[in-house]
């Protein structure tokens, strides 16, 4: 199982807007929108890297709208929770 965490920039006042259209892609199991540099940040989760490329690149950056991302891939052998 593969996860990122998606940093979106979009234009003004169309958060909301950005919001509901990534909470139609099944991959995305988490969005809210931020205070800050950033509008929005989405956890996304997939089967594979090529996958969660897939996603990333052909549903969440095409959006109208969104202006950049930043896309956060954790590190497995570091561990977490």
């Amino acid at each position: 199982m593969e996860i990122a965490y998606i940093l979106i920039q979009c234009d003004l006042g169309s958060e909301e807007q950005i919001i509901n259209q990534i909470m139609q892609i099944p991959e995305v199991k988490e969005v809210r929108g931020t205070y800050g540099i950033y509008d929005v940040f989405c956890k996304v989760q997939a089967d594979s890297k090529d996958s969660l490329d897939k996603v990333i690149t052909n549903k969440i950056r095409k959006i109208q709208k969104i202006r950049s991302t930043i896309t956060l891939h954790y590190i497995p052998s570091q561990g977490g929770k």
